[in-house]
Formats: structure tokens, C-alpha cells, sequence
């Protein structure tokens, strides 16, 4: 009866120490997968320089980079998914890794770009990639002054910025800015009207 009792112990003590080591080998096998899975890297595109709204898209905007992005791999651009006519879809800035979300083809594009002639100054920080609001002031009928200001366009993106040139150069400035195509002939209507428009920055959604 003892021998039994020792041979089941002795069985048991055996079969407790082959499961440590069943967990000791895959618990180092998961955590050399994590660590193979982790140095695992894609190559995506990287923007080398801000691209605004609506802009044609080609190698030259891009750098490629190797990142380890795992399960979200498939949610950046890549390399080979760059095809002729893509567009940004919005502004994607410098440095930015490229969503999928962020191109898209020329043809489901819905915007264009206009050139203003801002009366007033533009405020610091406005630049290319810059959302930003158009006031309108029209002219008074007797040509002398201005309306009460309204706002034009509610979220324009700046294109670019044309620099003042000459020290006796008044704060005239252009601006290029990307809109809405439905926006288009409000604005032509108040460039040709003469009004006076201005370069706002956006505020924040509410």
C-alpha cells in the first residue's frame, strides 16, 4: 500500500513539473513572437513637405520610411498605392505618415483653388494648410465704403501665401485658397463686386 502511495506521488510530482515547463517554454515562445512581431516593419509614404486640400499627389511629396505599425499596417499608404491623378483629401502635414483616408482620386474630388487679394493684413501663423474663414464686406452703393462684414466662405484651406513686395507696399496680400466648388460663385460674385475680402483664421468647431 505504501509502495502505491509513493508510485501515485511520485507520478503526480512528474506530471506538476512537465506542465511548469510546458508554461515555461510557451511563455518564452510568446514573448519572442512579440518581440518578432514588433521588428517587423512596413515601408509607408512619409509627406515631406505640408500638402493642402485638393492637391495633385506625386513621389516627390513623399519620403518612405520603415515603421513597425502592426495591425494597422493596412491603414497607411504605401509605396505602391500612389497612382496618378490621387489628390489629397485634406491637408496632410509635413512629416505626417499618409492615411488611406487622406488620398483619394481627382475625379471624387469637390474642390478648387482661387486667388484673393486680402485688404488687410494676414495674421501671423496663417500659412499653407491653414484652415481659415473669407469675410466679405460689399461696397456701399455710392461706392465710398463698405457693408457690415459677413463671413464668405466658412473653411477655406490656404494653398499659398504671395509675400508683399517693395517697402512702400500697402498690407494687400494674396492669398490662394482651396474651397468648395459651391463656394466658387459666391466668391468670383465678391471679387468682381469689389468687396472687401479678409483672411481670418478658423476658430474651433463647436
Amino acid at each position: 500500500m505504501t509502495t502505491h502511495s509513493r508510485s501515485r506521488r511520485s507520478f503526480l510530482a512528474d506530471t506538476r513539473f512537465l506542465i511548469g515547463i510546458a508554461l515555461v517554454i510557451a511563455s518564452i515562445a510568446g514573448v519572442w513572437l512579440l518581440v518578432g512581431a514588433a521588428r517587423q516593419t512596413t515601408p509607408v509614404l512619409q509627406a515631406s513637405r505640408t500638402i493642402v486640400l485638393g492637391e495633385p499627389l506625386g513621389s516627390s511629396d513623399f519620403q518612405v520610411v520603415e515603421v513597425g505599425l502592426g495591425a494597422l499596417t493596412d491603414d497607411y499608404l504605401a509605396p505602391q498605392d500612389l497612382e496618378p491623378g490621387m489628390i489629397a483629401a485634406r491637408t496632410i502635414d509635413e512629416g505626417e505618415l499618409v492615411p488611406r483616408s487622406g488620398a483619394t482620386d481627382a475625379d471624387d474630388g469637390r474642390t478648387t483653388t482661387v486667388v484673393i487679394t486680402s485688404t488687410g493684413a494676414i495674421p501671423a501663423g496663417v500659412k499653407a494648410g491653414s484652415t481659415v474663414e473669407l469675410w466679405q464686406a460689399p461696397p456701399s452703393k455710392d461706392g465710398r465704403s463698405f457693408g457690415d462684414p459677413r463671413i464668405l466662405v466658412p473653411d477655406g484651406v490656404v494653398a499659398s501665401v504671395a509675400e508683399p513686395e517693395g517697402m512702400l507696399n500697402d498690407a494687400r496680400t494674396d492669398v490662394e485658397v482651396v474651397i468648395d466648388r459651391t463656394d466658387v460663385a459666391d466668391v468670383l460674385s465678391a471679387i468682381t463686386g469689389g468687396s472687401a475680402l479678409s483672411v481670418i483664421p478658423a476658430g474651433p468647431a463647436e
